[in-house]
């Protein structure tokens, strides 16, 4: 076998220089809103003989708090702890905190030992093997010892989610990369001990893959590859993550107290294999249904631990001379953000549904859109300095995966779209007129546009009202009529996105792996813009969703040569946006905060949960300026180009 020691993949050598973070958005990794105030946390792991250090105390006149405490104030509410089943970064960033997994990311992106000690991997690829570290144990909600985590919690796991009647929004992800995985999840082996999976021994878990994947090793940061105790689950049955009690914990955390809308608490697992790099003894979630408006307000009075600082109040920080020392950038993420036009619209039928199917079925109604739509406008309300720097010309957004030093967003005939401004305003106007011509009256006008927002942002109704009158301005009310719907952060993307409750709506998808495939996946049969339903055909009278998904077969077909898998993507994501299916908005991430946080002492992942993690972060004493954290970034990329030699 190859012996894998701390392998850092191929695919993420073009990786930005800048740390992974889930600031400022309300962020989905194949999920759902995360809270109002969010945190720029990660971890920094250590392996069994080496400790990545955080940043020493005093460096750049940085220092650490006497009170570890992070304090934060959220207001929508998680529905569910079960991570086997939950695609939602708010319900998975809380069990990647309970739970950890077989490999993690240190803060420079090389993959390090975590529950497995050590791996490796057969000639052909196909089987991966991983011994695990003896000794870790599992522990209720009150820090009893229940078990101790052995290989069978990684198979018991698997066996659970592949499972349909358990309904897991991340099955998908595994059983396509394990042997029989699939066969088994949709019925057609019942046996589970022909799934790829298996326990050789006490502390040895083996994995056998349908075909090799070049990036396996980072799949294995999701949730979709969690361990689970067995036992327990079956005691739990229906009830296992409903509640801190039917859980188990082998992470750094513990949950300590869940009071829906009231509050959260996790506590340091005193008895966590790895305690010496777990800093912060406390993380305090308190509900609060106006986060968004009086966040700010509470920072100011050390009642949390961060804020987001945005448009509406960004000047009056910048020009207070001792508030400007209290604020710094946001640091950048790979979730990409991309407003999509629905096929298959499920609103009120006061909005007239049925009339917006048909019109979206018209590819100049579409291009009328992916023209008219004034990004920069609508970006100017979140990102009132240099906005031009935070759009994002492609669904993958730019250093995500590069193949011989080109970016993958170069590739192909994506290259055009990645240097395309998209925003014309005539050439828009010109597609509305054709599409005009081209639908007549099977077409109630001016069609309805529903576009639902967030009220968890402060932003977000201010944005809503820009684009509603940028493109009723733009079309002419006779045209389209856009109404734009509130819906409260809870359940926010459950009663929109994913109920088919919109015409035109901002979305966003974060990567689980290091491939492009990975931003493929949520066009897809999946719960974004429904392509699947498309009337619409090609010259040679072929549905368009099917040319699209052929392309992505295609292209994920291509085990052995990377650059040639990669430019096939590249030209799958092209054709999605010649379509005008979604129009790409922005980069995630920037912006400005207000932290007790260092960023760049967080792991380093666009992908997996490792970003969610507190592990080996610190609460500053006070808050980070913008020059220590310009410092903090130099040393990062400096000590970063170092580490990945």
């Amino acid at each position: 076998m190859k012996r894998v020691w701390i392998l850092l993949l191929v695919l993420m050598l073009a990786l930005t220089s800048c740390a992974n973070n889930a600031v400022n958005n309300a962020a989905e990794n194949t999920g759902e809103e995360v809270e109002a105030v969010t945190n720029d946390n990660s971890s920094n792991e250590s392996t069994e003989d080496e400790t990545v250090e955080a940043t020493e105390e005093g460096a750049g006149g940085i220092s650490y708090s006497d009170d570890q405490v992070y304090k934060t104030v959220y207001s929508g509410e998680v529905k569910t702890l079960n991570y086997l089943v939950t695609a939602t970064t708010a319900e998975f960033g809380f069990a990647a905190n309970f739970i950890d997994t077989l490999v993690d990311y240190d803060r420079y992106g090389k993959l390090i030992p975590s529950l497995a000690k050590e791996w490796g991997v057969s000639d052909d690829g196909l089987v991966w093997t991983f011994q695990i570290r003896e000794g870790v144990n599992w522990y209720t909600h009150d820090g009893q010892v229940y078990a101790e985590t052995v290989a069978q919690d990684f198979v018991d796991a698997l066996e659970y989610t592949f499972n349909p009647d358990h309904a897991s929004k991340t099955a998908n992800i595994a059983y396509r990369a394990i042997k029989n995985g699939e066969a088994y999840y949709n019925g057609e082996i019942t046996d589970f001990s022909q799934v790829g999976v298996k326990a050789l021994d006490k502390y040895t878990v083996e994995y056998t893959l349908e075909e090799p994947l070049p990036y396996f090793e980072s799949m294995l940061t999701y949730v979709s590859f969690f361990p689970v105790n067995g036992e327990f689950l079956k005691e739990q049955g229906d009830t296992f993550g409903t509640s801190m009690e039917s859980l188990l914990y082998n992470g750094a955390y513990i949950m300590t107290s869940f009071e829906p809308q009231n509050r959260r608490i996790l506590s340091a697992n005193e008895n966590y294999w790895d305690k010496g790099n777990v800093f912060i003894k406390e993380i305090n979630y308190k509900y609060n249904k106006e986060a968004a408006t009086v966040a700010q307000e509470l920072f100011l009075r050390d009642e949390i631990s961060q804020v987001g600082v945005g448009s509406d109040s960004i000047d009056a920080w910048m020009m207070d001379p001792k508030l400007s020392k209290m604020i710094r950038p946001a640091t950048a993420s790979y979730y990409t953000y991309f407003y999509a036009l629905n096929f298959d619209p499920q609103y009120d039928e006061a909005y007239e549904p049925e009339n917006w199917k048909v019109a979206v079925n018209n590819m100049n109604f579409r291009k009328a859109f992916y023209h008219g739509f004034d990004r920069l406008a609508a970006l100017t309300v979140d990102e009132p300095y240099n906005p031009q720097n935070k759009i994002g010309n492609t669904v993958t957004p730019e250093t995500f995966v590069n193949i011989e030093g080109v970016d993958f967003v170069n590739l192909g005939n994506l290259d055009a779209h990645a240097k395309d401004d998209k925003f014309n305003a005539d050439m828009a106007k010109s597609y509305m007129d054709k599409a005009i011509a081209e639908l007549g009256d099977t077409v109630e006008w001016p069609v309805k546009v529903v576009m639902p927002y967030n009220t968890g942002g402060s932003n977000n109704a201010m944005k809503a009202q820009v684009i509603e009158q940028q493109l009723e301005n733009l079309f002419g009310d006779s045209v389209i009529d856009v109404f734009i719907l509130p819906y409260p952060p809870s359940g926010y993307l459950s009663n929109t996105r994913r109920a088919g409750k919109y015409s035109f709506m901002e979305v966003n998808w974060g990567p689980d792996y290091a491939d492009p495939h990975t931003y493929t996946d949520m066009f897809i049969d999946g719960s974004y813009n429904f392509p699947e339903t498309t009337t619409e055909v090609d010259e040679n009278g072929r549905n368009k969703y099917e040319v699209y998904e052929e392309l992505v077969m295609t292209a994920s077909a291509e085990k052995v040569d990377l650059g040639k898998r990669f430019e096939m993507y590249a030209n799958a994501e092209a054709y999605l946006l010649e379509n005008a299916w979604v129009i790409p908005y922005r980069e995630g991430g920037g912006g400005y905060v207000a932290s007790l946080l260092n960023p760049y002492e967080s792991a380093f992942s666009p992908f997996g949960v490792a970003s969610e993690r507190w592990k080996g972060m610190h609460i500053l004493a006070e808050p980070m300026s913008t020059q220590q954290f310009k410092d903090e970034k130099a040393a990062w990329e400096a000590a970063r180009e170092d580490a990945l030699k």
